[in-house]
């Protein structure tokens, strides 16, 4: 039986992580943010709760005594915040996260990073080898900045971590991606502005059972691993079988990719002028991560560990599109 830390055992990651680990017979201990309700709800399956945030170093050192695991899952998940909460949550965060887990002496530290460090090139099928890449984006910028925190602590320190960089992912309790193509789909407010696009699904089955695997097999200590359902389809594809589960017509205006990132710059700079704190429908993070054709490999996972996605990609969206359709459908959107 291990002592196992998760942070951000509330969220869309780290709740399926904290419901395999139960699952496993692991104590399973949660830092949550004090103002977050579904800490209860944790408690109340015999999650031990320790309330805190990432950016409070005190707090994540005092939840990660006595774990033999940590699964850092904590994240700030999106690309429209002022560019401090990047630097507390997600530097800042990583820094104490890995503070925390070698004062504590843990067989493995599991990082959850994104895809989105390895750049947008598209002239070869990427995978771990790759050197990270800015977008000029906050969001993957400062993960590749917070990665070279966990790699540093590794190489310096010893810190036995292991690295996952899963694609789109998708599944039961998803708060952002499927919800908010569903409520941009019904509402007719999505348009694509690149044909061929490619999504890489990974079920969170499948990134749960990469993460649990990572966590024990000593191969994985300072590795990094892609993951995805093993297979890409096309965003036009992907938005038009959610439509159909919706029972809803697809989408299918196309406009130029230039119309589409010039749109979002004008967006992006009357919010900033007029200090909206909302999200603009169109940001420039969005229009390169709807209008790319990315390639990525899985490959290193199934050589290294033996891991293969047992999910296959239509039984996992449909198992997602049977959960969508329980949604009340005016609240979908989060952002």
């Amino acid at each position: 039986m291990r002592n196992v830390l998760i942070t951000g055992a509330t969220g869309f990651i780290g709740s399926h992580v904290t419901d395999a680990c139960l699952e496993r017979g692991d104590r399973v201990r949660a830092l949550v943010l004090p103002d977050d309700p579904a800490g209860e709800a944790l408690a109340a399956r015999g999650v031990e709760v320790r309330r805190g945030s990432i950016t409070d170093y005190s707090a994540v050192r005092d939840a990660a005594e006595g774990s033999d695991v940590i699964f850092h899952t904590a994240a700030l998940v999106t690309d429209w915040a002022p560019r401090r909460l990047f630097r507390e949550v997600t530097l800042g965060g990583a820094e104490n996260i890995c503070r925390a887990a070698l004062k504590a002496g843990v067989s493995r530290l599991v990082d959850i990073s994104t895809n989105d460090v390895f750049g947008l090139d598209e002239s070869e099928v990427m995978d771990e080898s790759f050197p990270f890449r800015p977008w000029g984006e906050p969001y993957p910028d400062f993960k590749i900045k917070a990665e070279e925190i966990v790699r540093r602590y590794h190489r310096d320190e010893g810190l036995p971590v292991a690295i996952v960089y899963p694609c789109w992912v998708y599944g039961e309790r998803d708060r952002t991606f499927v919800p908010d193509l569903a409520d941009a789909i019904i509402k007719r407010d999505l348009i694509f502005w690149r044909r061929d696009v490619l999504v890489w699904p990974t079920y969170i089955k499948n990134l749960v059972d990469l993460m649990l695997l990572v966590s024990e097999d000593p191969r994985a200590v300072g590795n990094g691993y892609i993951a995805h359902d093993g297979v890409s389809v096309t965003l036009q594809d992907f938005c038009a079988e959610i439509a159909r589960s919706l029972g809803v017509p697809a989408v299918t205006t196309h406009i130029p990719y230039g119309l589409a990132y010039a749109a979002a710059v004008l967006m992006e700079s009357a919010w900033n002028m007029l200090r909206i704190r909302t999200r603009p429908l169109l940001t420039t993070y969005i229009v390169k991560n709807l209008g790319s054709r990315l390639r990525f490999s899985i490959e290193k996972a199934r050589r290294d560990l033996g891991w293969v996605p047992r999910v296959s990609y239509r039984k996992g969206m449909a198992e997602t599109m049977t959960w969508l359709r329980t949604l009340d459908r005016s609240t979908l959107k989060s952002k």
